[in-house]
């Protein structure tokens, strides 16, 4: 037969219908609440494929390096072809068609999932690699369903098999058709600590369907309970879209939420309970940890499925908590950033409406809230002040302050905007921060207790956050859901000093889209040429070998984009040796970026060299990327330098920053000069074309990265590089803002990369706009 029922199956009839399936036939047997449905099965999609003799060909196409993103493109476009035009058998059809009917007298809406024979294994799960398809009528069905049996051998199917050790030939997929529950509210339960495996539960939901909170798109309601005592910690996100059936076509549409539902609790004390008592009678059934999704509807919870929980960590070793305990859990949300703590705090577990005057404001660059001693810090020597806690006030920070910054709890500072060194560097050691406050040095006093929140740009009189309130910075951007968002546009992180390597590489990002080689630089707190003069080559180029080694280590075998020095003259004159450097008017217009490099190719040497020693240790994971680059001559030029100190162009993969309309209107030339990708760098691309200095507060408010020309000159630079088959990716701080996200997807970027903070909400934006794009595609 090519049906079985759900009431047929069990937990034994695995390599009939897969993980997916065999779980519900499983959870219908021992009485659990599962609404009623069918599986086509593993050996129907089998014989389909070999009866059509279309097997040979479908195994031969997906036989391929998956490291080589051309060919697996390739391969599963042609696998998905060979299935999706494929005739239904006569014989099949009419018995898939028959038991639908059966299925609410043949008039519901089902739920055409898909399911592996090698997902929702206790040792390896690929759940959501294959095709799900909602609210599916009768004249759908039978394309749905072969759309899952292709969905088997998507790309991220095919790479994940191969290195799982799946042999693709060996691999089946049956498809479970069941009655849609029309969820009133849904989401994801671990009946178990993702992590450790302690009796703690966690619950995520969010109105209408569980789609939203399974893909990403909404940020839902978060409930952490000790399930000895079943006391709860419970954070309710803002709830801005849901996923429901259309009344009018039947199909899952989007839909915003109520202004009156938008942060209003979604399960009660008694729907948690019953909740509860399903995930410790579906744990009690498999004798393991479960990953549950469910749904409401009419106040009857219903389990949609059930998977064993792959993430805890067996021995017990001190391991990353992706989802918080009960005590530590306060504010747990998926990274998508609009939180509130449910009984009026906030949600770093400081009350943030505080009592004490304002004294200070300006941009909130770096979240957080913290209290401590004001450091008033004129000049370096100032620094030295600066003990563990203390908050410090400074007019502008500068590289060389670096360690002292890695002390403070807090920074603040008269000048600057959201992309200057204080904001950049701030975020990325977690440090809270306000920016451009004008009169700060001035206002404060030096050792007054203040409180600073980084959020509001606010620094208020007194102390109103106690120390052991304050989070840790690595844990804080540790992923809090145990799966990672998958997406086919990478999501990156920006790394501006080796010191938050480690904080980067938390974030469970795709690679390091920007590392600035200038901040290595200046914390020597001597030029190039003083630093050499005084300590020689080797040890100028080993300073550089290490501090990209520290990254490179972190996130091996992940990308590292490394970018060649750029730093203004004003920067370098504020070091040791820099009196000579020239005086100019407008630094950011001046002698910097590869413009420098290709001017001092003596000086420029020396970080080639240090390229060509990573290559060389090994670190085939690092690439080369030249800043404030014009045109195509700047790259010929950079490539015989290249070529000169020993790296050879055709085997690394080395790129260009487009910063200026020049650089956007002359990428073709770059392209057909051989750079492997296109990066931009929007901080001075939007400068640059808007004329607006970066680091003026005076006109911070008409800075704007999502200005319409800026937005054509990117659209004109992705369409050119896909074109000449260059990468193209965004590392300025743009890319960490959901619009620019959406933008960016749609347009067809290969990369983007994200602040810290951000880089789980971009991952979660990413993948929203990814699966709308496919279900666009499909429609």
């Amino acid at each position: 037969m090519a049906v079985l029922w759900l009431d047929e199956i069990s937990a034994g009839d695995l390599e009939t219908v897969g993980g997916k399936g065999a779980s519900l036939g499983e959870l219908t047997g021992a009485g659990l609440p599962v609404p009623p449905g069918f599986v086509v099965t593993a050996g129907t999609y089998r014989s389909f494929i070999e009866e059509a003799e279309i097997d040979e060909e479908l195994f031969a196409a997906v036989d391929v390096d998956v490291d080589d993103s051309a060919a697996l493109a390739d391969a599963a476009d042609r696998a998905q072809e060979l299935i999706l035009e494929t005739p239904f058998p006569d014989e099949l059809q009419t018995e898939i068609l028959e038991s639908y009917h059966e299925v609410g007298n043949g008039e519901a809406f089902v739920a055409v999932r898909s399911s592996a024979t090698a997902e929702d294994l206790p040792d390896a799960s690929f759940a959501g690699q294959q095709e799900t398809f909602l609210n599916v009528t009768e004249e759908a069905l039978l394309d749905r369903v072969r759309e899952c049996w292709a969905s088997l051998f998507t790309q991220r199917a095919i790479y994940y098999r191969q290195e799982q050790g799946f042999d693709h030939s060996a691999v089946n997929i049956a498809v479970v058709v069941q009655q849609m529950v029309d969820a009133e509210k849904s989401g994801v339960m671990f009946t178990s600590h993702p992590s450790t495996g302690d009796a703690t539960m966690i619950i995520e939901a969010a109105w209408g369907l569980g789609e939203a909170v399974v893909s990403g798109a909404v940020s839902p309601d978060n409930y952490v309970i000790d399930r000895d005592d079943r006391s709860m910690d419970v954070t309710i996100a803002e709830k801005k879209v849901m996923h429901e059936k259309d009344e009018a076509t039947g199909q899952t549409i989007e839909r915003e939420v109520p202004e009156d539902k938008r942060t209003q609790r979604v399960v009660s004390d008694n729907e948690i309970d019953a909740l509860m008592d399903l995930g410790e009678r579906v744990e009690d059934h498999y004798g393991e940890p479960q990953d549950v999704e469910w749904a409401i509807v009419d106040g009857d919870v219903y389990m949609l499925q059930s998977r064993p929980i792959t993430t805890i960590d067996e021995d017990g070793s001190d391991v990353a908590d992706p989802t918080g305990s009960v005590d530590a859990a306060k504010g747990l949300t998926d990274g998508s950033g609009s939180v509130q703590a449910a009984e009026g705090g906030s949600t770093d577990g400081t009350d943030s409406s505080g009592t004490g005057d304002v004294l200070v404001d300006g941009l909130g660059s770096s979240p957080g809230t913290v209290s401590g001693p004001a450091r008033i810090v004129i000049k370096l020597d100032d620094l030295d002040k600066v003990s563990e806690g203390d908050i410090i006030v400074t007019e502008m920070t500068m590289p060389d302050m670096v360690p002292a910054m890695k002390r403070a709890s807090g920074i603040i500072t008269d000048e600057g905007g959201m992309t200057s060194h204080a904001a950049i560097v701030s975020r990325e050691l977690g440090v809270p921060a306000i920016v451009g406050t004008t009169n700060a040095t001035t206002t404060l006093e030096d050792g007054q207790v203040v409180t600073l929140d980084g959020d509001k740009g606010a620094v208020l009189e007194g102390s109103e956050v106690e120390p052991d309130e304050e989070t840790e910075p690595v844990e804080e951007v540790r992923p809090q859901s145990p799966v990672k968002p998958m997406t086919a546009t990478e999501v990156k992180v920006n790394v501006s000093i080796p010191e938050a390597a480690e904080r980067a590489a938390a974030t469970g990002a795709d690679g390091v889209g920007l590392l600035r080689m200038e901040h290595m630089i200046l914390s020597l707190n001597q030029t190039p040429a003083k630093f050499i003069a005084e300590n020689g080559e080797d040890a100028y180029i080993t300073e550089l070998v290490e501090g990209i080694r520290g990254v490179a280590d972190e996130f091996y075998p992940r990308p590292v984009r490394v970018r060649t020095l750029d730093a203004p003259t004003d920067e370098f004159r504020q070091l040791e040796g820099g009196e000579d450097e020239p005086d100019e008017h407008n630094p950011m217009l001046g002698y910097r970026g590869i413009r420098r490099s290709l001017d001092r190719p003596d000086v420029f040497a020396h970080e080639l060299e240090a390229f060509r020693r990573l290559y060389e240790l090994g670190y085939d994971n690092v690439e080369i990327m030249l800043p404030l680059v014009n045109d195509a001559e700047d790259i010929y030029q950079t490539k015989e330098l290249m070529k000169e100190a020993g790296i050879d162009p055709q085997r690394r993969r080395w790129g260009a920053m487009i910063e200026t309309p020049a650089a956007a209107l002359s990428v073709e030339g770059m392209a057909e000069a051989g750079i492997d990708f296109a990066s931009f760098g929007t901080n001075d691309l939007t400068q640059y074309t808007l004329a607006v200095d970066r680091n003026n507060e005076h006109v911070a408010d008409r800075f704007d990265e999502l200005h319409p020309a800026i937005l054509r000159l990117i659209s004109n630079v992705i369409e050119t590089c896909r074109e000449h088959d260059v990468d193209t990716s965004i590392c300025g701080q743009a890319g960490s803002k959901p619009e620019m996200a959406r933008f960016l997807v749609n347009e067809g970027i290969s990369s983007i990369s994200a602040n810290i903070d951000a880089v789980r909400d971009v991952q979660h934006e990413v993948k929203r706009v990814e699966q709308k794009l496919l279900l666009d595609s499909v429609r």
